[in-house]
This record gives C-alpha cells, structure tokens and sequence, in this order.
C-alpha cells in the first residue's frame, strides 16, 4: 500500500515538472520566435525588449503579443513601403537583414530607458542584464536624382470662354520674303545644292536685323537639272496644309519614337474640328508604325493626327531633319496664324484653343518656349552634350568659340535685368504666333541649326540676344515659361532609339 502511494506520488510529480518544462520550453521558443521574426514582421518593431525580474516570461510574451496586436492595424502600411527589400535572415543572425521601420511598440519601462536613433537598422542581439538589445549601424541614406514633375496650370474652364486678341497687338510690322532658288555660281564646278542654301557670312549678319528683306529660311529650291533638296511632300498634303490656321505638329523620322497620340477626351469639339493635327514621317517610319498598329485610315489620320509622309529627306541626321518642322511651321503652313510644336516623346494632354489662350495670348507673347528642366548657362549645355558624347566635339567647339567671339556671356542668375530666366530651353514643345518677329527668329534658329550642330540648345541664347542686340526698340515679346508647366501639357516618355554614335560634321 505504501509503495503504491509513493509510485502515485511520484507519477504526479513527474507531470507536474513534465508541465512545468513544457510550458517553459513553449515560453522560451516563443520568446525566440518573436525576438527572430519580429525583424521582418510588425510585431516587434523596438531595438529593445525590457525582461522585468519580476515578470514571468510567459507574461512577457503574452503582453509582447497583445501589443503588437493592437499596433498591427495603425502601422500595416509600412509593409508596403518595405516592398520587395525583406530578405531571408541569415542564421549568424541579422547582418544582412534590410532596414525596416520602427514600429512604435515600446513598453512604458522601455521608453524610460532608451530611445532609437533615426536612421538606425537592426543589426546584432546583445545581451546585457535584463535587455534584449538589438544594435542599429548607420547606413548611407540613398541617394536620388532629381525629380521634376508639372505644376498647376490656370487653364480657362472652356474654349468657350476664350476671346483671342487682335493679332497684331504692339507687335513689330515689316516684310520677310524667303530665298526658294539658288543657281550655281558661274565658274564654279563643284556645286551642291542644300536645303538650307549656302548663306555667306555677311547675308547670315544682314539677316538678323528685322526690316523688310528676303533670307534664307530652308526650302531653297535646287537649280534645273539637280536633284532635289529633300523635304519632299505630295500635292494633296500641301494642299491640305495650306487651309490650316492653327496647327499642332510633330515628327518622327528614321523610326525613333513610337506614336502617340494625343489625348483626345482632353481636347474639345471644337478644336477637333478646327485644329489641324500633323505628324510628320518618313516612309521607313510609317511602315515601322503601321506595323505597330497605327495604320491610316482613307484620310491619310491616325487618330487626330493626320500623317503627312516626307520622301527625300534633307538630311543624314535625323535630328537635324527633324528642325524642318519643328522651326519651319510658318513655311510648312503659310496661311496658319499659330502653331504648337509637340516633340514625339511628348503626349498632347491638354486643349490646343487653351493652350494658346495660357502662353501667348494672357501673356501677350508672341513665342513661348520653356527653360531647361536643370541647366540654364550655355556653358554648362556646352560640357554636357561633350560628357554625353552627344555631338562632335570638334563641331561644338568651334561653334561655341564663334559664339563667345560674337558677344555671348555666360548667364547670370543674380542678375535681375537679363532678358530671360535661362539661356537653356527645352525645346520639346513651342508654341508660335506667326508674326514678323516670331518667323525671323525661328528662321534665324534654324539657320544656326543649319550651319552648326543640331543640338538647337547650343544657339537658342545666341540667337536671341544677337536679334535683341541688332534691333534696339523692336521688341520681341518672348515667354519663356517653366519647365513644370510643359511637363502639365504632355506626358513625357523616352525616345525608342537614343543617338548611338555623335554625328559628323555635314
């Protein structure tokens, strides 16, 4: 009876310690569980974990878990910002483990004691005492380029509401009249005809003085037996072309871009339907796009806009090509009053009618163009286009040299009197009133495009201040607006084919 006693004695004992270990290996492989995956889930977010002597550790792990629970819901959001970055933990412990947000789950003796440092990642668990320390080394904040976007644009409601001004304003008024024929020079045996003509030095200084007088412009015609000058068009786009009167365009030659069109719920009836959208293509491209899915229909449109295909084009360089329309629209459309050039890594996402109202007319301009997104001197364009091996170094040297001779200055931020915000634009959206003083300059543009580089950047400040300088007490009324408001205008989006190789002199 006494030994049967003792055995019953015995046998509860050893449950009751069989409990006891259970529960404390449970407690303990808790404690481990959350003090090892609390790195890379919100519940214990803390760099320090208090173990009170007085606190059982079941205790510990219950209060820890309740008040993660009550955590969880307010700072769940920062498992998004955390994304792809959580890694596996390496078993030698957190090294390698991500940076991860602090999510506030501190106990009251906790926040008496120490406080995390901002910036702080978890790395390495000491233990000292009565504190589970999880250390934080310092890592390098990320460094970021800069970041531009649009800004808010105080278009007018409605093309409804618009009321264009008298076209002349206080404009400057005199006559230009365009050279479209060259012969070759008697005795000359070497002669190639040009688009752009061959202008000498002194018909280039003459040009720049606004008064009534014929210069070179493009389009110079070639002499009788001579094969074109390229720019070629059919008899039925010219045709066309001539009716417009406001006219939104772009081009794509050599297969660079991809089409896009613009955003038509964005743009009214009425400019649907008064509004000519041309978009100018050389026959590679429009094969490579129809293959895409773009195909004209019977009109020859895509969409808005309405394809006008070039054959022959006037240059090896796609970019230089691509200055015919971008600095031309008054020669391509000689009966439009206004123009809006769009480059193709641009799509249109706003109203043509309100786009005029907002650059030219509220701010009686007759040209708007944006400044540079980043640089505003030509000097620092000048290195750029040389670091991006964008053109030839020799070519831009010796136009930047030509420049400097001629009496261009470096820009000057502090000075309040200069004439524009910036001697950099970016030039991928322009829009025009086609006055006297508007077509000189962009003939004048294009002709330095013409003898020069292409990259149109280099000449903008030049050619401005040089027409400025040549013509004392005619204004011309140039806006040159923020590049944050282009970006409000049209989604930007990057070329298919970026330049591979500068190109050569022509």
């Amino acid at each position: 009876m006494g030994g049967t006693s003792r055995a019953r004695r015995d046998a509860r004992r050893l449950r009751s310690l069989w409990r006891r270990c259970s529960l404390l290996m449970f407690s303990f492989l808790s404690l481990i569980y959350l003090s090892f995956f609390g790195v890379g889930f919100p519940l214990f977010g803390s760099h320090y974990f208090l173990v009170n002597q007085g606190t059982s550790t079941i205790e510990i792990v219950k209060n820890s878990w309740n008040h993660a629970h009550d955590n969880l819901a307010s700072n769940i959001y920062n498992l998004d910002e955390l994304g792809d970055s959580v890694n596996v933990v390496e078993k030698e412990g957190f090294q390698n483990s991500p940076a991860l947000p602090t999510m506030g789950l501190h106990s009251d003796n906790e926040r008496n004691i120490s406080h995390r440092t901002e910036g702080d990642t978890p790395s390495t668990i000491n233990v000292r005492s009565n504190i589970l320390e999880v250390e934080s080394p310092k890592h390098p904040k990320p460094k970021f380029r800069n970041r531009h976007g649009p800004c808010e644009i105080g278009f007018k409601e409605s093309v409804d509401d618009l009321l264009e001004p008298e076209l002349n304003m206080n404009f400057t008024h005199f006559s230009l009249e365009y050279i479209v024929k060259e012969e070759r020079p008697s005795g000359t045996v070497a002669f190639a005809p040009q688009f752009g003509g061959h202008q000498s030095l002194e018909e280039r200084e003459n040009s720049f003085y606004a008064r009534n007088q014929k210069i070179h412009c493009g389009f110079v015609k070639e002499p009788e037996g001579y094969p074109s000058t390229g720019f070629d068009l059919s008899k039925r786009d010219k045709e066309f072309m001539s009716t417009c009167r406001v006219v939104v365009s772009s081009c794509i030659f050599g297969s660079s871009d991809f089409l896009r069109r613009p955003t038509s719920k964005l743009i009214s009836t009425y400019s649907k339907n008064s509004v000519c959208f041309v978009m100018f293509l050389d026959e590679p491209t429009l094969t490579k796009v129809s293959s895409e899915g773009h195909v004209p229909d019977d009109n020859g449109n895509i969409g808005l806009w309405r394809v006008v295909v070039v054959k022959n084009l006037p240059y090896t360089d796609m970019r230089r090509t691509g200055k015919v329309p971008k600095f031309l629209s008054h020669r391509l459309f000689p009966s439009a009053w206004y123009s809006i050039w769009i480059d193709s890594k641009m799509r249109l996402q706003a109203d043509p009618m309100l786009i005029l109202e907002y650059f030219l007319w509220r701010k009686r301009s007759e040209y708007a163009i944006s400044n540079h997104y980043d640089r505003h001197c030509v000097w620092e364009e000048v290195l750029q286009n040389k670091r991006l091996n964008k053109y030839n170094h020799s070519a831009i040297d010796e136009q930047f040299q030509f420049y400097q001779s001629d009496g261009l200055i470096k820009f000057n931020e502090s000075d309040k009197k200069a004439p524009l915000p910036s001697y950099v634009p970016e030039g991928s959206f322009i829009v025009r009133a086609h006055t006297p003083m508007s077509n000189l300059f962009s003939c004048l543009w294009f002709n330095e495009v013409n003898r020069f580089t292409s990259r149109d950047q280099l000449s903008f400040a030049y050619t401005f201040l040089k027409l400025r300088r040549m013509n004392p007490g005619k204004p011309f009324f140039l806006n040159m607006f923020k590049d944050c408001e282009r970006r409000a205008v049209g989604k930007l989006f990057r070329h298919r084919v970026e330049d591979l190789h500068p190109p050569v002199r022509e």
